[in-house]
């Protein structure tokens, strides 16, 4: 039941950017299914520990349910037409790499870049005032969001003692490019700048853009610092949008 999502109190303009907010989120959990998926496959060819790959296994089934939430309450709040779910979803790493380097570049943009990313953006929407039932699905995301980063970070970890992660530096500007809307960066509008967005699950655009740098600054970059990869071009990426002192 989702009738607690409390949809009527919003303005129609509001009411459907929580609608397609949820609506893209289901997107993108469904996209998160089978890029782990295929991760887990991936991972065994290269004969990673059985933890690690039962943990991107596990990974697929959570973005598989978190996919069905987020269309309950895309639903809540007015969506009708929703797209169809995703059948392939294409690699990130540039054409060339082995299957090593493959590997590492897409579990490092999928879970250090953007399950860290959000992890942080869940973390800010867990207020006290949201609805029950988003609240509710907010915290069940979450709980899974920093299991998904952490396969990540574990999978770097192991890379980098073996040497093989340097070459992770000059694509750090191209990974979060990729984690990101074009329009982050931009002005928001009146609604999408709309205090009554926070307590739907949904962060006001200001908001959304300073959580991003603050995970940046404060845990994704030092994290790939530790293990070897230098962020100067991530670093100079935020800068080029005036966004490093956000």
């Amino acid at each position: 039941m989702v009738s607690d999502a409390q949809p009527e109190l919003l303005e129609t303009p509001v009411r459907r950017l929580v609608a397609e907010a949820w609506t893209f989120r289901r997107q993108v959990e469904l996209d998160a299914e089978l890029r782990f998926t295929r991760l887990a496959e991936q991972l065994a060819q290269l004969r990673a520990p059985e933890p690690i790959v039962a943990l991107a296994r596990r990974a697929a089934e959570d973005e598989r349910r978190h996919a069905g939430m987020c269309e309950l309450l895309a639903r809540a709040y007015g969506q009708v037409e929703l797209p169809p779910a995703p059948l392939a979803v294409e690699e990130v790493a540039p054409a060339g790499m082995a299957l090593r380097e493959r590997v590492l570049y897409e579990l490092v943009a999928a879970c250090c870049i953007t399950e860290t990313e959000s992890t942080a953006v869940l973390t800010t929407l867990l207020v006290p005032d949201a609805t029950p039932r988003v609240r509710a699905v907010l915290r069940d995301i979450l709980r899974d969001e920093v299991a998904h980063s952490r396969l990540g970070w574990a999978w770097l970890s192991r890379e980098h003692a073996e040497g093989a992660a340097g070459f992770l530096a000059r694509h750090v500007s191209a990974m979060l490019e990729g984690s990101v809307s074009p329009r982050l960066f931009a002005p928001g509008t009146p609604e999408e700048e709309s205090a009554a967005l926070l307590k739907h699950g949904v962060l006001p655009h200001t908001r959304k853009r300073e959580t991003f740098v603050r995970a940046l600054r404060d845990v994704v970059f030092p994290g790939l610092e530790r293990f070897g990869v230098d962020t100067a071009p991530g670093r100079e990426w935020l800068e080029r949008r005036g966004a490093m002192g956000a």
